[in-house]
């Protein structure tokens, strides 16, 4: 069953693109919408026991895998995928353009899907780059100079994370025989002391760094969310940058090489480096896309913390925020594309007022932030309050103190954010702004919904949802 995650998406790719492109155009933007719902009921019923994975057979197997860890990005994709397809309905406008665009979500798509439930570094490599190249084209879909900027600066490192990512891998293969999860797991342990393994290691690691945007390797990151047109910066930051590197990440440390004193401090350097640097950047910007990327790198920081931290709680912490990060970002950044799409800028130092004019962009905008910055009783809460609990048992007080003070920035930059967009004053030349349209209204409402219900209902299912994630964990 596991197989059709990919192989309908790939179907559907085939049926939009045969003859009599004029009716499927028509259908592209409703296939795609379908799919990606699709993939949200199918993980839920999977989640909840109500469907297995033989209850749908097919005549051979692609050596796909699944757990909890699997079935929660596996969610976020399908939610994420969802929303960009209907802000994208909205803000792409030429039909041939808008059809375009549906099939490279719907190749991002399959990279994705693939990512999460492959057990083989050659072949997680393999739909990595499948996501990445989608993305590069995304990023640079409207041709503009600043998108063919951004799209540049995100190949470049991309290729550079992609020779480290291979380089890694062959002297994995040479060391082990093979390139599955659990032949290289076994052979680490024969040759630990070695160092070309212990390089591998680390330049694959570091591969993962870059694909995920952590600095010192965030350099692409902005100015590919700031410059991606609207409804292509809300899949990079909700889902793809996650999948690509912080998943990855997680799975292989967990799955492959095992946290050790090493790895374990890298990861603690890497995440409280990152959140302090995407803080302190994102209230220096002015433009609401570039703050919001910094501020996704910021969030991530708080990912590999709870990694770095190397206990099961950490871990469950590090994987619900990531969800959650899904979400909120996503929402965030839906209602740049909202303000966007009204005021023709990004530019808040044009911006003001809006609060009147876009009552619903507003308050959802306001929902995300306070679960980006981490207060009650909103998702995004909870999920820190996770990390800083497992980095304070862990001994490790100067992480989890930074964790709880950086969520004090996170507060002020986005307060300064709402400030200059929603609150104040009217902007000249925004008499006739309006709210957003039905989609991007839709996608928002959904998404504050989403964040609400799990947070309100967190200690309900914190033992029945949210501790099992960490059966992952080998």
């Amino acid at each position: 069953m596991l197989s059709l995650f990919l192989l309908i998406p790939l179907a559907v790719i085939v049926m939009l693109n045969l003859p009599f492109k004029g009716v499927m155009r028509k259908l592209a933007f409703g296939a795609g919408l379908l799919l990606a719902v699709g993939q949200v009921v199918v993980v839920v019923l999977l989640a909840m026991g109500l469907l297995s994975e033989t209850d749908v057979r097919v005549p051979f197997t692609l050596g796909l895998s699944t757990d909890n860890l699997t079935l929660v990005l596996l969610l976020s994709i399908g939610i994420v995928i969802c929303t960009t397809l209907l802000v994208g309905w909205q803000t792409i406008k030429p039909e041939k353009q808008r059809f375009n665009f549906v099939n490279l979500v719907l190749i991002a798509m399959i990279g994705m899907n693939g990512t999460v439930m492959l057990s083989d570094l050659f072949s997680l490599y393999i739909f990595i780059e499948v996501t990445a190249v989608s993305s590069f084209l995304l990023i640079a879909f409207q041709r503009g100079l600043n998108a063919l900027e951004g799209a540049f600066k995100y190949i470049v490192l991309s290729a550079t994370a992609t020779i480290l990512m291979l380089l890694a891998i062959s002297i994995l293969l040479l060391a082990s025989g093979g390139t599955s999860f659990e032949t290289v797991k076994n052979s680490l342990g024969q040759f630990k002391d070695n160092p070309l393994v212990v390089l591998a290691v680390g330049i694959f690691i570091c591969g993962l760094f870059i694909k995920g945007g952590l600095v010192p390797f965030h350099g692409w990151l902005p100015a590919a969310y700031s410059a991606a047109p609207a409804a292509t910066s809300i899949m990079l930051a909700g889902i793809a940058t996650k999948v690509a590197g912080i998943y990855a990440l997680i799975r292989v440390v967990t799955s492959v090489f095992t946290i050790n004193g090493s790895i374990n401090n890298i990861l603690l350097i890497a995440g409280v480096v990152s959140i302090l640097v995407g803080a302190f950047a994102a209230m220096g910007q002015n433009d609401f896309k570039r703050m919001l990327a910094y501020s996704s790198i910021s969030q991530i920081g708080y990912i590999i913390l709870g990694l770095g931290c190397g206990t099961a709680l950490g871990i469950i912490g590090a994987v619900f925020h990531l969800f959650n990060h899904s979400i909120f970002k996503t929402l965030l950044f839906v209602n740049s594309a909202a303000v966007e799409e009204q005021s023709g800028t990004t530019d808040m130092s044009k911006l003001g007022g809006l609060q009147a004019k876009m009552p619903v962009t507003n308050a959802t905008s306001l929902i995300a932030f306070l679960s980006t910055a981490g207060v009650p009783p909103l998702a995004g809460f909870w999920s820190k309050l996770l990390i800083v609990i497992a980095l304070w048992q862990s001994g490790f007080y100067t992480y989890a103190s930074i964790a709880v003070i950086a969520s004090v920035l996170t507060l002020a930059y986005l307060l300064i954010m709402q400030r200059k967009v929603f609150f104040g004053k009217l902007a000249d030349g925004l008499q006739n702004v309006q709210e957003a349209g039905f989609g991007i209204n839709l996608a928002a409402s959904l998404l504050a919904i989403i964040t609400i219900v799990v947070g309100v209902l967190f200690p309900f299912i914190f033992n029945s949802v949210i501790m099992p994630i960490g059966n992952f964990i080998k």
